[in-house]
């Protein structure tokens, strides 16, 4: 998970974030002129499940998606990588970043977390 840069102010405090380009593509149509309340809507009407912060805040302080989905799902590495078909030494790896793993290994561990691909893999 890419992290933004934080410009502080002359106060010490944070007054802007910079993000890459990829994720702002991303976010861009949350944040043009729609309202809360619309984004609210679209997203029941969606009915994707929600994550609690203190899982998205985890990835977004740099925490492995991948583990901070098994933690949430209540599973134990050995559990993920038996539902996924790989070794729990490989999850492992994968979890701590000394190994990125295939998009075949990131199809079946994000499968086996019930949530896309685009959550686990890393971004571009």
């Amino acid at each position: 998970m890419v992290k933004p840069q934080i410009i502080t102010g002359d106060n010490g405090k944070p007054a802007y974030a910079v993000i890459p380009w990829s994720v702002w593509e991303r976010v861009r149509p949350f944040a043009e002129g729609v309202s809360d309340e619309a984004l609210y809507d679209a997203a029941m009407a969606r009915k994707a499940e929600a994550f609690p912060a203190e899982v998205v805040n985890a990835i977004l302080d740099g925490a492995n998606p991948i583990k901070a989905f098994r933690e949430h799902r209540g599973m134990t590495q050995a559990t993920l990588a038996k539902a996924a078909g790989i070794g729990t030494v490989y999850l492992s790896q994968i979890e701590t970043g000394r190994r990125v793993g295939s998009l075949e290994t990131l199809r079946a561990l994000a499968k086996a977390l019930r949530v896309g691909l685009e959550m686990v893999a890393p971004a571009p």
